[in-house]
């Protein structure tokens, strides 16, 4: 019997464009970024089925960021889903540039996931989050837009994109750790937010490298963007899901994916808490007993 896929021949069947465009090495590099991501992909999905205390919030979050991944990075290395943009600069060297809007699609689905599984183990408020997650499409779309732009006003684009990574590192590394030092998850969410930003940091720099600034080739930009990618999501994917083994779910209140939406009695269901009320229902059962007592 023939052997299957003796040679990657995906940029055979899907021509590329550009000067500066993804080789068949840069290909080989991108289906093993997507065979991890598949490999992750199904150990979390596989997971999600026995999870700790029967609460699946952040496998269900990280399932969908993985699966994100697993579909975008086929479809890069495949050599499909770009777009070919005349470079701003190094018109000598090449004078149009391979630009994959997938990776940025994967971004705006893996940036703001990452912030909600953050939010929600800080505890801090709804709209905390909800802010951040408008940072992050605010910071991708942007860069985006620079990407696509052949002028130098890209640069203000790219300018937009990174004042609101700033505030995101802003937002993660005080608001939030200050609110996970209330739960004495400090440790934890420093570690988490602090690799997080670690890994945000180098984002700036590989993209004015290359969409931006066009200065190292298409295979060189995703060997850093890959490397950044898997360290992103793959890698707080499985360290959530390790940190999470000690954490008290009822003080965080993620009981979201334990009870469903039907009452189950008894159950406990923190994120629903009220003071108990002093007036209305109690006060008809402190008088029943005297209404049973026979007149004289």
């Amino acid at each position: 019997m023939p052997a299957i896929f003796q040679r990657n021949d995906a940029l055979d069947v899907n021509p590329q464009g550009g000067d500066a465009h993804l080789s068949t090495g840069g290909s080989d590099w991108l289906w093993a970024v997507t065979a991890i991501y598949l490999v992750s992909f199904l150990a979390y999905f596989a997971l999600s089925f026995k999870p700790r205390n029967n609460e699946r919030i952040f496998h269900y979050l990280f399932t969908i960021a993985l699966f994100v991944g697993t579909i975008t990075y086929y479809s890069i290395a495949s050599g499909i889903a770009y777009s070919v943009i005349p470079t701003q600069r190094n018109i000598g060297r090449a004078v149009s540039y391979q630009i994959f809007f997938a990776k940025y699609i994967n971004w705006v689905v893996a940036f703001p996931i990452v912030l909600l599984a953050l939010g929600l183990m800080s505890g801090v408020s709804w709209a905390t989050i909800l802010f951040n997650i408008f940072l992050s499409w605010i910071w991708v779309i942007s860069y985006l837009c620079s990407a696509y732009t052949g002028t130098s006003y890209k640069w203000g684009y790219f300018a937009f994109g990174t004042f609101a990574y700033l505030m995101l590192a802003f937002q993660t590394l005080h608001p939030g750790r200050t609110s996970a030092a209330r739960l004495g998850l400090s440790r934890d969410y420093l570690m988490l937010a602090g690799w997080l930003n670690f890994l945000w940091f180098l984002y700036p720099i590989a993209f004015g490298v290359s969409d931006g600034g066009n200065e190292i080739g298409v295979t060189g930009s995703f060997i850093f963007f890959g490397i950044l990618d898997l360290l992103m999501i793959p890698g707080l994917a499985f360290a959530f899901l390790f940190l999470s083994k000690r954490w008290d779910y009822g003080a965080l209140n993620l009981h979201f994916t334990q009870y469903g939406r039907v009452s189950s009695g008894s159950g406990v269901f923190p994120e629903k808490r009220a003071p108990v009320a002093t007036t209305g229902t109690a006060a008809p059962a402190a008088a029943a007993p005297a209404t049973a007592t026979p007149a004289v």
